[in-house]
């Protein structure tokens, strides 16, 4: 199985589209057993991730106290970016939104909005 799974991440590249991306996650989760899972429960693991994230983060801000015991226990911050998201792209799956679509349908409406930057 891992090597089926090298040969789908082989096909895909700097130029790969979201959709392509996409496409994988959805093939790599079946062949993990992972599509079976709820959204609820792959909401918990995105904000698991996101909170990885944050310690990644953490770990790298000099100003932020963090517990120097640990911190070889948290991954890079692209490590845990990337986490975030293939938990993201396995959200829509499930949920059957094509991530480019709404990306798009959404930027739609921010465009028409007023932004106040706060200085």
């Amino acid at each position: 199985m891992e090597s089926v799974q090298q040969e789908l991440l082989k096909k895909l590249s700097n130029q790969s589209s979201i959709d392509e991306i996409q496409n994988y996650i959805k093939k790599i989760m079946e062949m993990r057993g992972f599509n079976k899972e709820k959204s609820s429960d792959k909401i918990l693991l995105l904000v698991e991730e996101v909170g990885e994230l944050a310690k990644a983060i953490r770990k790298n801000e000099k100003k932020l106290g963090i517990d120097k015991t640990k911190e070889y226990n948290y991954s890079s911050i692209e490590s845990e970016i990337a986490d975030v998201f293939i938990v993201l792209l396995s959200i829509c799956d499930i949920l059957n939104i094509n991530l480019f679509k709404a990306f798009l349908d959404k930027e739609e409406e921010n465009i028409k909005r007023v932004w106040a930057v706060n200085k």
